[in-house]
């Protein structure tokens, strides 16, 4: 039996390759055409694998590597040379692959046996258990049977310190004159070379820059990459984790994300790794327990909800939202200091962190009024550690509120949140006071306009009583002159002149 290796599995402790010493990987390259790419994770992924390929090699592997369009013609060349092999694979997360998988294999002779994914701490069945036959599930309560089943952070049967999460303490801006630590970086070997060479001439159309990669590309690296976050920027990561700052597009964030979604770190061992830190008394816990939610949490949560939600997540539309994203989101060529200082983070290195991606882009197309799979495919064509599972519930379901599968309200905000957790109104030409007038902020006349124009889903929603207590308090003309910046707001998002 042969273990088939996709591009995300690259983990030399995955399971079916405890049992089996031959090795198929299929280097696909037409689905790099599907959508404009951004070219860092077209390079992260070919790269990752050709390492991969490279270190199974040294370990005594019998490694067949294909270079193809499509994984149907590398599974034909490699059937043309092994009729028959059957092959194993770990269940890939993104809905329906592993039975098209099986359907390619099974349709040229051979065999496909699909394994328990060794590269999430839970599995379906657990999650499966946990929630029944619920068609809504909610992060905080997933969040806590794991702790207790795993023991993660816990004191017995209680969480240590005595609370489950410490979010009060995760909301601070740092002081004026505050830098983080540099981040790590990864100079290209020669293997990552000729693949960068190779999607530049392959992939004219990507989009998004080349100029700066800096990401792992090996386990060892990737394994640097984790101590380097432990020793340098988790203490601080728990009370700046929400916070943006100007010319900073990495903070103290772990930019972990992509290695361990490409197999190159384990969950287990990132968790594991951060919480030693903490009982040796090294980092805070407020730091160690935002990171581990993010891990335990919603990692996990979005895998299962994703699993368990599709694929209806993929037509998701409860708020019937229909325009096309602003042109900005493309070009990062808008006077609005919160969505040009992000678009560009994304540009220039396939990545911005999670209150950038909630409370900056998805945020602004959400009160725009952006269809919530055109932004979920601007997501996954624009971040290095994006894959379906992963963008689809987060963008679909927490970032445009298109389902409340996982979300009792939308995650949307005037200008105030932006400018309590950044520097970036304070030089911004748009008043983040103002609500209507040529220079106010358009997030705000935006946000009153979405409440107003979805009062009939929002108003009994969770949470959202405060926010219609003030709708209820404005008269016609506030409303009037409301609905009239908020359209040219959008006019300008069309015309690219915001």
């Amino acid at each position: 039996m042969t273990v088939w290796v996709l591009g995300d599995q690259l983990n030399l402790e995955a399971t079916p390759l405890q049992h089996e010493d031959h090795v198929l990987m299929i280097e696909a390259h037409e689905f790099g055409e599907r959508l404009p790419y951004h070219p860092q994770k077209l390079v992260l992924v070919f790269s990752a694998m050709r390492h991969f390929r490279d270190e199974l090699r040294e370990r005594g592997y019998e490694v067949t590597y294909i270079c193809a369009e499509m994984f149907s013609e590398g599974l034909d060349r490699f059937y043309d040379a092994t009729p028959g092999t059957n092959l194993v694979m770990m269940d890939p997360p993104s809905h329906g692959a592993g039975e098209r998988f099986r359907y390619l294999v099974e349709s040229r002779g051979g065999s496909l046996t699909l394994v328990e994914n060794d590269l999430f701490l839970t599995t379906p069945a657990e999650f499966d258990a946990w929630a029944g036959d619920a068609s809504s599930y909610r992060q905080e309560h997933w969040y806590r049977h794991v702790r207790r089943e795993t023991g993660i952070l816990m004191d017995g049967d209680d969480p240590v310190g005595g609370e489950w999460n410490y979010d009060d303490q995760n909301r601070e801006t740092p002081p004026d004159g505050w830098s983080p630590p540099e981040a790590p970086r990864f100079v290209p070997d020669e293997v990552t070379m000729e693949v960068i060479e190779f999607v530049r001439e392959r992939y004219p159309e990507a989009w998004g820059s080349l100029y700066e990669f800096v990401w792992p590309v090996t386990r060892k690296e990737a394994r640097q990459a984790l101590d380097h976050f432990v020793e340098n920027r988790l203490a601080e990561f728990g009370p700046y984790q929400d916070a943006m700052v100007r010319g900073e597009w990495a903070l103290c964030h772990s930019l972990l994300s992509a290695a361990i979604n490409l197999g190159l770190l384990t969950p287990h061992e990132v968790v594991t790794t951060v919480e030693t830190a903490y009982r040796d008394g090294d980092v805070p816990l407020n730091s160690v327990e935002g990171f581990v939610r993010q891990v335990v949490g919603w990692r996990e949560f979005m895998r299962h909800v994703y699993r368990r939600s599709m694929p209806e997540l993929t037509t998701a539309n409860q708020l019937d939202q229909t325009e096309s994203l602003p042109a900005g989101y493309w070009t990062g060529d808008t006077e609005m200091n919160c969505l040009s200082e992000t678009v560009g983070h994304v540009y220039g290195h396939g990545y911005a962190h999670h209150i950038e991606r909630l409370m900056v882009l998805s945020n602004f197309a959400l009160v725009y009024g952006v269809n919530p799979q055109e932004l979920t495919r601007w997501f996954h064509l624009g971040f290095v550690d994006a894959y379906h599972w992963v963008t689809t519930p987060n963008v679909v379901g927490m970032g445009s509120f298109a389902t409340d599968v996982l979300s009792s309200k939308p995650y949307a905000s005037s200008g105030n949140y932006v400018n309590k957790m950044s520097d970036y109104c304070a030089s911004c030409p748009y008043a983040v006071s103002e609500t209507v007038g040529e220079n106010s902020c358009p997030f705000n006349a935006l946000y009153w306009d979405f409440l107003k124009r979805h009062e009939e889903t929002l108003r009994g929603t969770g949470r959202m009583g405060l926010m219609y207590a003030h709708v209820d308090s404005k008269d016609d003309d506030e409303w009037e002159a409301i609905s009239e910046r908020a359209a040219k707001i959008r006019q300008m998002g069309r015309d690219g002149t915001l």
